[in-house]
């Protein structure tokens, strides 16, 4: 079953995640512009800690910041179906950014990862590119529209050079220079699985 953004309105928000929690099986939530927030993000969380068929999940521009998204991050730390979320325009900063990268580390069933437009910088881009380093499982992560500069990308060109499950990385429209740009053109010399698109 596929849940789109106009069944939320109509079932209401805390019933959804009720259901969530109770076994409903959803497969795909499609929670485009809803503007949940960071209360609704850890309303969700706690359904997603037991919930075990939500395999897709899109919150789009939902503005969960860094609050939200750490206690997304807590409760993929133990959710064993979610393959797919999008982040993308969740202000979602370092902090959250460091907190979704604690949750790489342990995660196995995660393959895509889009957190796009989320101002997580340089500082978040070097703790995913920790995560990077351990995770075997991603094979997509979006990153463009995220301020990340020279550091952040170098800091990812590192990890690439072992991560072996990645095959795309989307780095467009951010702040690399020629420093960062060659790390990363030296790291898929190494890395010959992946594609980099600046």
């Amino acid at each position: 079953m596929e849940i789109a953004l106009d069944v939320v309105w109509c079932v209401g928000w805390s019933v959804l995640c009720e259901n969530l929690k109770n076994g409903i099986v959803v497969a795909s939530l499609d929670l485009n512009g809803d503007c949940i927030g960071p209360e609704g993000a850890a309303g969700l969380a706690e359904a997603l800690k037991v919930n075990t068929s939500l395999t897709t999940l899109d919150l789009y521009s939902n503005d969960i910041g860094p609050k939200g998204t750490i206690a997304l991050a807590e409760a993929l730390k133990v959710n064993t179906s979610l393959t797919s979320p999008t982040l993308v325009i969740n202000s979602i900063g370092p902090e959250g950014a460091a907190a979704l990268a604690e949750a790489l580390k342990v995660i196995t069933s995660l393959t895509s990862l889009n957190l796009s437009a989320n101002n997580i910088g340089s500082e978040g881009a070097t703790a995913l590119a920790g995560a990077l380093k351990v995770n075997t499982s991603l094979t997509y992560l979006g990153l463009s529209y995220n301020k990340i500069d020279d550091d952040g990308a170098i800091a990812l060109a590192e990890a690439l050079k072992v991560n072996t499950s990645l095959t795309n990385l989307i780095l467009e429209f951010n702040s690399i220079g020629p420093e960062g740009t060659v790390a990363l053109a030296e790291a898929l010399k190494v890395n010959t699985s992946l594609t980099v698109t600046e």
